[in-house]
């Protein structure tokens, strides 16, 4: 007992920033878990959200770098200017999600679905997009450099100005994939299917297996 004066302030410190509400849902540092919960700037840094419901959050600003978000849902929720270097967002899902200017600097995403999203200049240096689902996805002016989209579908995404720079797009889905002005310099893209796809006045130095004939 003479030691319990030790004890409390970790224990206070430790209830502000992670707690129950009282209908059971988990607060961390005051935002609420909660689908359509608005948590703007929130600091949820290296939190565990796998599995959690997060559709339709306002998440703008928010700080989720290194955060577990392993098969969460972010559909339709707003992470514009978000910080999620490093996350985990392996296998969530991100349909029409709005993650326009977010930095997601070596995050994982393999295996998300992220039919229709909004990322423009989002950045996506050194990140792993392996068999993501992006079609009709809008990330015209992303910053990728390095990064992995090995049997990625990307039809009808735009990524028009994209800087793709040393990407990996090898075995990728570029069916009428929109690319004009893109920076496709030293990218891979051995046995993608690139059908109908627009690379007009994309710079190909150095790609391995680009389509001939663009200008």
């Amino acid at each position: 007992m003479n030691d319990l004066h030790l004890f409390l302030p970790l224990a206070l410190l430790l209830a502000g920033s992670l707690a129950l509400a009282d209908d059971g849902e988990t607060v961390i540092n005051g935002c609420r878990i909660a689908p359509e919960s608005r948590c703007p700037g929130a600091d949820l840094r290296g939190a565990d959200l796998a599995n959690q419901d997060l559709g339709k959050m306002d998440l703008a600003g928010a700080n989720l770098a290194g955060a577990d978000l392993r098969h969460a849902n972010l559909d339709l929720a707003n992470l514009e200017k978000a910080r999620l270097g490093k996350a985990n967002l392996t296998r969530a899902s991100l349909q029409q999600a709005n993650l326009r200017l977010a930095d997601l600097t070596g995050a994982r995403l393999v295996a998300v679905q992220g039919w229709g999203l909004f990322a423009q200049a989002a950045q996506f240096q050194g990140s792993d997009l392996s068999a993501a689902y992006l079609e009709f996805a809008r990330l015209s002016g992303a910053k990728m450099h390095d990064v992995k989209l090995v049997a990625a579908d990307l039809e009808m995404t735009w990524l028009n100005k994209a800087d793709l720079k040393g990407a990996d797009l090898t075995d990728a889905n570029l069916q009428e994939v929109k690319l004009g002005s893109s920076n496709l310099e030293n990218a891979n893209l051995t046995g993608a299917r690139t059908r109908f796809g627009n690379f007009q006045e994309a710079n190909m130095e150095g790609c391995t297996n680009c389509p001939k004939g663009w200008d």
